[in-house]
């Protein structure tokens, strides 16, 4: 009865995020609606399971692509915070003198690929490095794929691309393109993640598709930590995670974990077991030795990942 109650009380608070949303802007009412009618009617047509429109969960997931701008928000002033705090703007910097002597044409290029490789080992760091896949295991957890499942995602789970974006920009790329390169990337993810059968195998090795990141979400031993790339798979095919077989289809997604269901219980999900921060700050110089310890314990498990095995089964 208690878990009820909770539920209840969840659902009572994003329905009012929902409506304080829309009050002042009524521009993801919209765009929930325009990806509905371009999209569903190619998941009726060429779908790649039979499943209902009114799946489960679905309202899971529409609540999420309605609160993404406020949950964008807060999810960017971390990302800003972060940035700046890592540092990465420094070898920025000292990139900056030959991103300048680029030709205008070549520095889009270049900022194209630089995008995509640091995209793509954010991604597998999100995965393979354990505290930071409890904030990505939530864009997972959804056993059903289509057109809106592509919103779920914890705001707390992008902001690691914050030191890829301060490099970019240090470096003297334009903020515009980083931005434009990011919002192509959320578009095409939501049709990856769209519940058509299209195999499109003349483009599997040279842009990501559907049956691409389908494997991605794949809750299959041999799929898991595979398939990273945002735009170019070659990233997957040079570091030895490019696994899209031709002979079966992914069949079951989601996750291992036990993820709760709802929007205010999973935003909750990832800070379990941790100490409580007003504790913390009792005992300033305990908490100062726990947080370095986290962090050298961080630093070594993406050494391990940049540079060990391919395979984790962290799923």
């Amino acid at each position: 009865m208690a878990l009820f109650r909770s539920r209840r009380v969840g659902s009572l608070v994003v329905g009012a995020a929902i409506v304080t949303t829309l009050a002042f802007e009524a521009g993801p009412l919209f765009g929930v609606g325009a990806l509905f009618v371009v999209i569903v009617p190619f998941e009726r047509l060429f779908p790649r399971h039979r499943q209902r429109v009114r799946r489960p969960q679905l309202g899971t997931d529409v609540a999420y692509a309605l609160l993404a701008g406020p949950l964008g928000a807060i999810g960017l002033a971390v990302a800003i915070t972060i940035g700046l705090g890592s540092l990465f703007w420094v070898p920025g910097l000292l990139f900056r003198p030959f991103v300048t002597w680029l030709p205008s044409s070549a520095r889009l290029i270049v900022a194209f690929v630089l995008f995509d490789l640091l995209v793509y080992w954010t991604h597998r760091y999100s995965h393979e490095v354990p505290f930071l896949w409890r904030f990505h295991a939530i864009h997972h957890s959804t056993v059903h794929l289509d057109w809106v499942s592509g919103f779920r995602s914890h705001p707390f789970d992008g902001v690691l691309l914050a030191p890829a974006f301060a490099f970019v920009a240090a470096a003297g790329f334009s903020p515009k393109v980083s931005g434009a390169l990011l919002a192509v990337q959320v578009i095409t993810g939501l049709f990856l993640h769209a519940n058509v059968k299209w195999r499109l195998r003349v483009l599997q090795k040279l842009v990501v598709t559907p049956e691409f990141h389908h494997w991605h979400h794949a809750n299959e031993t041999e799929a898991h930590n595979s398939n990273y790339a945002a735009f170019l798979p070659l990233w997957d095919v040079w570091f030895g995670s490019y696994f899209v077989p031709a002979d079966r289809r992914p069949v079951v997604y989601g996750v291992s974990d036990t993820i709760p269901m709802g929007l205010v219980a999973q935003l909750q999900y990832p800070f379990r077991g941790l100490a409580n921060p007003f504790r913390l700050a009792r005992h300033p110089r305990a908490a100062c030795r726990r947080f370095g310890a986290n962090v050298r314990r961080g630093v070594g498990q993406v050494r391990r990942v940049t540079f060990g095995p391919r395979f984790r089964t962290m799923k």
